[in-house]
């Protein structure tokens, strides 16, 4: 069995914990509850044939990535960033975080995971920021941590067997 270590990042209450339950438990809860430091929760899934075992990190969010943070990533095969489409300040987050993982650990596997797509009518995003990000080599999915839509093909394409090549 493989094992691969994902680290979830993005700013505060962009909905990281949300769609870890919604991955491991299949469930949602709307009680806000702030992850302090980190949390580390696991399944197994099928991807190409082969088990992988994914060891998710659930990092907290907080508006200034710091030092620790930082150390939490290494050994990571991927990350999964996450945004608010509610909120664009949190793709900008996104963005910097990316970054500072880039220039201080080298590249990595990741997905950006545009949360709250059940709100999606309400959503302040810059559609052009995302058509760039792309055009980039970003792999953008819209999820729902209430509904479900879009989660498990995030954390799929980090489970992917081309995940071996970058890791």
């Amino acid at each position: 069995m493989i094992s691969r270590k994902i680290c979830l990042l993005g700013a505060s209450a962009v909905g990281k914990t949300s769609l870890v339950r919604r991955f491991v438990h299949g469930v949602f809860d709307d009680k806000y509850l702030t992850t302090v430091g980190v949390k580390i929760d696991k399944r197994t899934v099928e991807s190409e044939g082969q088990e992988v075992n994914l060891i998710l990190w659930d990092i907290s969010g907080e508006d200034e990535f710091s030092q620790l943070q930082m150390s939490y990533l290494r050994g990571a095969a991927g990350y999964l960033f996450v945004a608010d489409g509610l909120r664009p300040a949190t793709l900008a987050k996104v963005i910097e975080i990316e970054r500072r993982a880039r220039e201080a650990l080298g590249p990595r596997r990741f997905v950006l995971a545009i949360n709250k797509v059940d709100l999606e009518a309400d959503w302040r995003l810059d559609e052009a920021e995302l058509e760039t990000l792309r055009k980039q080599g970003w792999k953008l999915f819209r999820t729902s941590a209430l509904s479900g839509e879009g989660v498990a093909a995030a954390f799929d394409e980090l489970a992917s067997a081309e995940a071996d090549a970058l890791s």
